[in-house]
């Protein structure tokens, strides 16, 4: 019994054996059979898909595309300016007559108060004198008048105390009423001819300080024969020369001009005033003057800008002690600005030029096509700024050709500058 007993448990157990095979083996297909309707599908898709991809990049418009980029925060400003003194003046003689004597000639250096030229002045000197003649006879009539005052108070003192006695006398009936009357009005008119006489010596002090002022103006006239320099300078022009005419404050004798100190004037633009400040340093160059760079300063901004030329008039002083650079010459003024705002810049090939205003075709971040409005700034030649219209970072296509529209996606190739400053392919 015990022999068929083992037999029926070994047949059990293979056929459970047989069953979790075929379990297996079953759920096995089944995942081999979801796993092929899943995966085969999508990869056909994403086949197609890439396969479509390529063929669409083949047929994208391929553009050279280059990135906007902020400017420098320091931009350098070349700028024509003509040289001048400091300070210059033309030498009028303040006194009339000629020309006796020349110390000084064009090129002369000269110093404050010395002695350019001396004039022979005849009528001035007979004025001088008769002025001297004129200030002697009105002292003279004010000594008259001081002596006509003191002999009209000693009248006069004496004619009160005649009157006193008469009255007391009239009182006593010594003298009539009448001759007292006589007495007082004799008085009266003394006392009047002392008011007289004060005011004639009035009238001569008058006339003594004008005809003293007149002297000194005539004689100050008379020190102008001398012409002497206003100040340390060159002399640039010398219109007269020895026996020449001169006529009071008409007749140009010299011009002088200080040299030391030079001024420079130039128009700075209106896209740069702002960023201009009082105290700036300024680099001077002279054509003729090679490898020579002179230091200045802006002085002085005139606060307005020319309605004509949109520039702004500055002046920027220089030293010149050893003299090297001369009233008139031609300089160039580099300034150095510190911008606050300084604008984008791209290449000048990124700039589309329309009838109806300036463009940049500029790429999104699918690689679609828009074109932006632009305001230029200063032109380098081969990059520009652009004032407004584009931020740094942005994309731009460089030379767009007529396939590049507004919404169309193309393929971009980065930019890079040639040797010839010509854009060149990078990359792809």
């Amino acid at each position: 019994m015990e022999p068929s007993h083992t037999n029926s448990e070994d047949e059990s157990k293979r056929m459970s054996s047989k069953v979790i095979r075929l379990i297996a083996g079953v759920l096995i297909l089944l995942f081999a059979a979801i796993f092929l309707l899943g995966y085969l599908p999508r990869r056909q898709r994403t086949k197609a898909t890439a396969e479509a991809a390529r063929r669409e990049a083949r047929g994208l418009p391929v553009v050279i595309v280059a990135t906007a980029r902020e400017s420098s925060k320091t931009v350098a400003l070349v700028l024509p300016g003509n040289i001048q003194p400091i300070t210059e003046a033309p030498i009028l003689a303040r006194a009339e007559g000629y020309l006796v004597k020349r110390y000084a000639d064009i090129g002369d250096r000269v110093k404050a108060g010395q002695l350019l030229a001396e004039l022979a002045t005849p009528e001035l000197d007979e004025q001088v004198e008769q002025g001297q003649a004129t200030l002697q006879q009105v002292r003279a009539a004010l000594t008259q008048a001081n002596a006509n005052l003191l002999e009209a108070k000693a009248n006069a003192n004496l004619a009160q105390i005649t009157a006193k006695r008469n009255s007391t006398l009239v009182a006593r009936g010594v003298l009539s009423k009448q001759e007292g009357d006589q007495s007082n009005s004799t008085y009266l008119a003394q006392a009047a001819s002392v008011q007289a006489a004060e005011a004639n010596i009035n009238a001569a002090q008058q006339s003594v300080s004008a005809s003293e002022a007149n002297l000194r103006r005539l004689t100050e006239m008379q020190g102008f024969k001398k012409v002497r320099a206003p100040y340390d300078g060159v002399i640039t022009v010398r219109a007269v020369d020895t026996g020449a005419l001169i006529n009071t404050g008409s007749t140009l004798l010299f011009r002088i001009a200080q040299t030391k100190t030079l001024r420079i004037f130039i128009n700075v633009p209106q896209a740069n005033y702002m960023d201009l400040h009082v105290g700036d340093q300024a680099d001077i160059t002279v054509q003729e003057l090679r490898g020579c760079t002179f230091t200045g300063r802006v002085s002085r901004i005139s606060g307005s800008l020319d309605t004509g030329t949109r520039t702004m008039l500055t002046e920027i002083e220089i030293r010149n002690r050893d003299s090297t650079l001369l009233p008139g010459m031609y300089a160039e003024v580099k300034l150095a600005l510190n911008r606050s705002h300084p604008p984008v810049v791209v290449p000048g090939e990124a700039v589309v030029t329309r009838s109806d205003g300036i463009f940049a075709a500029v790429l999104d971040g699918n690689n679609t096509v828009h074109f932006e409005v632009i305001n230029l700034g200063r032109d380098y030649g081969e990059e520009v700024e652009v004032a407004s219209g584009l931020r740094a970072g942005d994309r731009v296509v460089i030379n767009p050709s007529d396939e590049v529209i507004e919404g169309v996606r193309v393929k971009p190739t980065p930019y890079r500058a040639s040797s010839t400053g010509r854009p060149g392919k990078g990359r792809s």
